[in-house]
């Protein structure tokens, strides 16, 4: 029983690293979205601190009212806000602009999203995984990533591994395999 349990749980740990794995790294690489980690707090309670946001690329004219986006605070830096769009408008010579504002602030962003600007609309967010993109960036990702998937991928072989030898050695021992219990049946 208890080794049951302790395959289940790993199976069940096995299968949450592979499914935020994919959620993370294969997803955005596929539709060609961009990760981003979320460092203060204007999007609470719906995008908490230190959440991990996966950004699709969308025109601005393909994006509403009520969309979250992230934008560049000024065209062509680095630096991004995720906020939701709660206006449009237009400026001087008919550019057509978005009024964005964090859920948790009170009042809109003074400085309204040009196109250029617009990095993309979110597809989803994962609560705290942003923290572990921080962490590990750069340099250190290039070895981290690689590593901690080689050892999933062993210990998952391993998992098999043992199990299949553990069924040869019953079975060359004589010792049956494990029937399911069979419940008696009554007619009425």
């Amino acid at each position: 029983m208890v080794r049951s349990l302790g395959r289940g749980l790993a199976w069940g740990a096995f299968a949450l690293v592979g499914l935020v794995a994919t959620l993370v790294l294969v997803v955005p690489l596929v539709i060609g979205a961009e990760r981003y980690t979320i460092v203060g707090g204007s999007m609470e309670p719906a995008i908490p601190l230190g959440s991990l946001v996966v950004v699709q690329p969308r025109e601005l004219n393909d994006i509403r009212v009520g969309d979250v986006i992230t934008y560049q605070l000024e065209s062509g830096e680095a630096t991004v806000a995720t906020h939701r769009v709660v206006g449009e408008g237009v400026v001087g010579d008919g550019e057509r602009v978005l009024v964005t504002q964090g859920d948790a602030n009170d009042s809109a962003d003074i400085e309204p999203v040009r196109a250029p600007q617009v990095r993309g609309v979110l597809l989803y967010s994962i609560p705290l995984l942003g923290w572990m993109n921080v962490l590990i960036s750069g340099e250190l990702r290039m070895w981290v990533v690689p590593v901690i998937s080689g050892a999933l991928l062993l210990y998952a072989a391993w998992m098999f591994v043992s199990a299949w030898r553990n069924r040869l050695r019953r079975v060359s021992d004589g010792v049956p395999e494990e029937q399911p219990e069979r419940v008696p049946q009554t007619q009425d």
